[in-house]
């Protein structure tokens, strides 16, 4: 595919997002290929946390794939992507890309960075999940952080294996089976000093199973953090109203249709990327009412406060919202 062919099937640039150009296509595995993007121009890229992740729009779609660098100062951003035959097309949009090609991106953004205070970074990954925990991996080795890792792969299809061995060395314990995971899980949750964090990514119900057994044990939630790679999927909702404050108008949404949707059919026009509630492009602003948040990009906090929601995704608690629009 051509970078002008791709070009023309992309949105129209949105504020705040990047317009960089393939630098470099590598498969790591069968099904795992490797990207790069640069500036067209060779500028330096904005930097980022470690965990955290890129919006790539495809077609008339987007989505967020991790960012596998240490990010201080990058002039290439790198993801990994599983080819996936059944899915939405973002990761065979992906799969066809080729080096010159131009694509469209958000800034990376994180709600997986390593824990400012952690006295010891434990990251568990599993498949595809090894791509953000890869970024901690290569923070840990250039600050000096302490840091192991548990990385599930069947043989032969792991990506990045060697990078996660040049990078933790000893500190890397490779399982290849459940029956071995489970022994190593169980060992290392109840023998790590005081002040570890733990960090996970993968399948979710791999997430859902450890995060579990590290709860049964004791860890407080605090130190547990967790990726997601797409939100789960969700109900149709129940019916409610929004009145847009500033706009004078009031709105209702329907069960099974979004938020952002019925904003837009009333001529709001709201940036947006992912529609997945994972980019946090769409938030808008809440004056009244409690959302029922389902996004993947707020904060705990974030979504107790109350005073912003993403409206592809989340919906309503209370009858009615009142929104800054």
């Amino acid at each position: 595919m051509t970078a002008t062919a791709l070009q023309t099937k992309f949105h129209p640039v949105l504020e705040g997002t990047l317009q960089l150009e393939v630098t470099n296509v590598s498969a790591q595995t069968d099904s795992i290929t490797s990207i790069t993007f640069g500036d067209p121009l060779g500028e330096l890229l904005p930097s980022y946390v470690p965990g955290s992740h890129l919006v790539v729009q495809y077609g008339t779609g987007a989505n967020a794939y991790s960012l596998t660098g240490a990010g201080n100062a990058p002039r290439e951003y790198a993801i990994s992507v599983l080819r996936v035959e059944d899915g939405a097309g973002g990761s065979l949009a992906m799969h066809a890309l080729s080096v010159g090609d131009r694509v469209q991106v958000s800034r990376p953004r994180s709600a997986f960075a390593p824990a400012a205070t952690a006295k010891h970074h434990l990251l568990i990954a599993a498949g595809i999940g090894i791509t953000p925990v890869l970024s901690h991996a290569r923070y840990a080795a250039e600050w000096g952080a302490s840091a192991s890792l548990i990385y599930v792969h069947r043989p032969g299809t792991g990506a990045h294996v060697q990078d996660a061995r040049d990078l933790l060395g000893s500190g890397l314990t490779e399982c290849t089976d459940r029956g071995s995971f489970q022994e190593v899980l169980t060992r290392k949750l109840t023998t790590q000093r005081l002040g570890t964090h733990l960090y996970v990514c993968g399948p979710a119900d791999f997430m859902d199973s450890v995060l579990e057994q590290a709860r049964d044990l004791g860890w407080p939630k605090g130190l547990l953090h967790s990726e997601a790679f797409s939100a789960a999927a969700l109900d149709d909702g129940q019916p409610f109203a929004v009145n847009l404050a500033r706009s004078g108008i009031t709105v209702e949404v329907p069960a099974g249709v979004s938020l952002l949707e019925t904003l837009e059919n009333a001529g709001l026009s709201i940036p947006n990327m992912c529609r997945k509630g994972i980019c946090g492009e769409c938030a808008v602003p809440v004056l009244r009412g409690v959302p029922q948040h389902r996004d993947l990009y707020l904060t705990d906090q974030e979504k107790a406060d109350n005073t912003t929601m993403m409206c592809c995704v989340s919906r309503s608690l209370d009858p009615e919202l009142e929104l800054d629009l």
